[in-house]
């Protein structure tokens, strides 16, 4: 039996109980202590009391009558359930009472380690297709401070809270749906452990990063221009390239066709022959990979040389038209104007 309850026995048929307004104060009233780390709070009575003392699991302080503050002490906070309480018995008018003020006290601790997964996946993923990603927290307490939050990039995905009370460490699993679009090939996921501790906590708030996830997406070839394309040269054009500019993952591989010229090669880039007769000639080029392919249309529009000279000839005209009437208006404006153009 403690000595504030054998006190309180030995002065006879008094009356114990816990008032509404205990008068002592601690100093400070909430702690927040890292696991091993030392922990000290004062309890201070500022009137008469008969007995001030504080009770632990740990560290316990007998009952004293002859100081008005007692401190509770620990060099090595290695207890989750310490329960301090610090209690005082004093003259209530014409009473003897007891009260208690229990320490508001967390005691925390960051991980062992951070990882994050594939579940039930390896290797590249398929774009359009769900994957679970999973990170996996190691000895953290108090769980119910803790919040779980994923990155894509530098970019918060998502946060997950948690209400469990248990204050000894515990092993915490987070989860996130993805769907990973071509954009997403090389893209880097992280999840970070956050206590979030109160104001009495250390600032920033203490959090362990896992290492990044880089997914590999695969996904069937798109163009970077899907429209059809169209393009005239004259006869004597040579080497005009026709390029498929196409992505995708893994890499397409490139096959061109044309019905009038029976080309058919595998590049990515074609260079259509010189010796072209006048006319449209249409190249078909395909890009594929195991996910699917995708096509686009080339039309050349072979110009005989002849056409050309003739267009030509009738720009030079069109543009001394012109330059003969700008001559004239400008001519007749300053005889207008009564001015001499010289």
């Amino acid at each position: 039996m403690r000595k504030g309850l054998l006190w309180a026995f030995i002065v006879g048929f008094c009356v114990v109980y816990t008032v509404s307004e205990c008068p002592i104060q601690l100093d400070p009233p909430s702690v927040v202590v890292r696991h091993g780390d030392p922990v000290s709070v004062n309890c201070t009575m500022s009137g008469e009391h008969k007995g001030i003392g504080w009770e632990a699991s740990v560290a316990a302080v007998d009952m004293v009558t002859d100081v008005q503050f007692v401190t509770w002490r620990l060099e090595h906070l290695t207890d989750w359930n310490t329960g301090p309480r610090c209690y005082v018995n004093y003259m209530n008018n014409t009473e003897y009472a007891q009260c208690q003020e229990k320490l508001q006290l967390i005691v925390y601790k960051t991980p062992d380690s951070v990882s994050i997964s594939v579940v039930n996946h390896t290797g590249p993923m398929v774009e359009g297709e769900q994957y679970q990603l999973q990170c996996e927290i190691e000895n953290i307490a108090p769980v119910r401070n803790l919040t779980v939050k994923w990155y894509k990039g530098e970019t918060l995905e998502n946060q997950t809270s948690y209400e469990d009370l248990t204050k000894t460490p515990v092993n915490v699993s987070s989860t996130l749906l993805i769907t990973p679009t071509s954009t997403d090939d090389g893209e880097q996921y992280s999840c970070v452990a956050e206590l979030e501790l109160g104001p009495e906590g250390p600032e920033p708030p203490p959090e362990d990063k896992s290492e990044p996830l880089s997914i590999n997406v695969h996904y069937p070839p798109f163009f970077s221009n899907p429209d059809d394309e169209a393009l005239e040269v004259t006869e004597e054009k040579e080497g005009v390239p026709l390029n498929c500019d196409a992505q995708g993952n893994p890499p397409p591989a490139f096959s061109w066709y044309s019905p009038s010229d029976h080309v058919e090669k595998v590049s990515q880039t074609l260079i259509i022959s010189a010796s072209l007769s006048p006319g449209d000639h249409v190249y078909t080029c395909t890009a594929s990979n195991h996910l699917g392919e995708n096509s686009k249309k080339f039309t050349v529009k072979v110009i005989p040389r002849g056409d050309q000279t003739v267009l030509w000839s009738l720009i030079g005209v069109g543009v001394g038209v012109a330059v003969l009437l700008i001559a004239g208006y400008v001519i007749l404006k300053s005889r207008a104007d009564g001015n001499s153009i010289i």
